[in-house]
């Protein structure tokens, strides 16, 4: 079973104008699309090649034999993850369950966007910062290059990818502008809820 690039969940321009269907062309086309094409290369012929993302994730993580295979598998899911983090029109608070929850992991919406700010902007290098639920509280946390909570047992709510190319297109090195962005117009709410129910 050969993996196959997503369709995003909304048209090339339906970030406009915070992230551009320029940097949808070459991020979701060409960056994601090639994690595909190679985890469909590295699992070609093998027993992994008929597994899901997730069970690929889990069985490689941590094998230093299988970087290559975890790198992509990973960076396929993640990728995926993050375009369905974000809706046209997104941005602001979340309501119900998903808001009480914040509200007693974190004290206060406002306490969480500080803690999810200072997170994506102190990823050193290349990576992601994450929403997740934890155990029987919400978290937030930060990834390294590939790496994702999936590999830890969390369930992830949203992310925000942090890689250069995310967004280097439309905000050069301003990257807490980009994080900003994604916060007050992007971010999908109702996605990260859908999440929280199935954790």
């Amino acid at each position: 079973m050969a993996f196959a690039l997503p369709d995003l969940p909304y048209s090339g321009d339906g970030l406009d104008p915070h992230i551009s269907s320029r940097t949808l062309e070459f991020h979701h086309g060409k960056h994601h699309a090639t994690y595909v094409n190679n985890l469909n290369n590295l699992t070609k012929d093998s027993p992994l090649a008929d597994k899901s993302l997730e069970q690929i994730i889990t069985e490689t993580a941590g094998d230093a034999g299988k970087a290559g295979i975890f790198n992509n598998a990973a960076q396929v899911w993640n990728h995926t993850f993050y375009w369905h983090s974000m809706r046209p029109g997104g941005g602001g608070t979340p309501s119900g369950d998903l808001a009480a929850r914040i509200d007693a992991a974190f004290g206060s919406f406002d306490a969480f966007a500080e803690a999810f700010t200072q997170a994506a902007t102190t990823q050193f290098g290349s990576g992601w910062a994450w929403l997740v639920a934890d155990g029987d509280g919400l978290a937030v946390t930060k990834t390294g290059n590939a790496d994702t909570p999936v590999a830890r047992g969390q369930t992830p709510l949203i992310t925000l990818d942090v890689w250069e190319h995310a967004y280097y297109l439309d905000f050069q090195n301003r990257r807490p502008d980009y994080i900003k962005a994604f916060l007050d117009d992007l971010v999908n709410w109702d996605f990260a809820a859908e999440n929280l129910a199935k954790a």
